[in-house]
């Protein structure tokens, strides 16, 4: 079974989790799978909130009316890919180059559903190169912060996101502590966001495998206040 198959299992085992109310929803070729079969639940929804001017058109495409956070309140579920995932469900988002909108719409869910192949869960998050939202102007500067982490960036040349800024890819980074990591790369001066969602990890990951949709449930961890 192909991986693009993969993906659509995992996207249909989402819809079980869709219980009326507005929605958030994420970008991505998996996600994707998840907005053409929502055409088919639609009337099930008041509408969606969209992390990308992608998203929202395909959405809009089929018909589901596209609402902006600050008129939607808080949203009950949220479902969105990942690039890599941890067995904490802490990920590595942001190769579609979506991820501080991402951000924003998970950590205005109840609930965050990611769903993803079966590739994407791994042991240990970061062969994956990690996405960096940057304010252009910092580019270079933010840049020297991560090389001084231990980090190898490489600048997305050629994509500005929704925001009008810009990423870097982060190679080579140990990322064996998440959220600390997290919390420092958002600290530097000139950040938008970085693409780890460790702080607000996923709370259901839905996996396409060949034997069927595998659903897994975030594994306890401490995390510091």
């Amino acid at each position: 079974m192909n991986q693009d198959n993969l993906k659509r299992i995992a996207a249909q085992t989402a819809l079980e989790y869709i219980d009326g109310g507005l929605i958030g929803v994420g970008t991505g070729s998996t996600v994707n799978h998840f907005i053409d079969l929502l055409a088919g639940i639609k009337h099930k929804i008041d509408g969606a909130v969209s992390s990308s001017k992608a998203s929202t058109a395909l959405l809009q495409s089929h018909g589901i009316e596209v609402l902006e956070l600050n008129s939607a309140g808080e949203l009950a579920i949220y479902v969105d890919g990942a690039d890599e995932s941890n067995h904490y469900l802490q990920l590595i988002k942001g190769g579609g180059g979506a991820l501080t909108r991402e951000k924003i719409i998970a950590a205005a869910s109840k609930r965050f559903v990611c769903i993803a192949d079966a590739s994407k869960l791994v042991q240990v998050l970061g062969k994956f190169p990690l996405p960096v939202e940057v304010i252009p102007m910092a580019r270079s500067m933010v840049a020297r912060h991560l090389v001084k982490l231990g980090g190898t960036p490489i600048w997305r040349e050629g994509v500005i996101t929704d925001n009008g800024n810009q990423i870097l890819d982060v190679h080579n980074l140990e990322l064996s502590q998440p959220i600390a990591l997290e919390r420092t790369i958002n600290d530097i001066p000139g950040v938008v966001t970085v693409g780890l969602f460790a702080l607000r990890s996923a709370d259901i990951l839905i996996l396409g495998t060949e034997d069927g949709a595998k659903t897994i449930y975030a594994e306890t961890i401490e995390v510091d206040p």
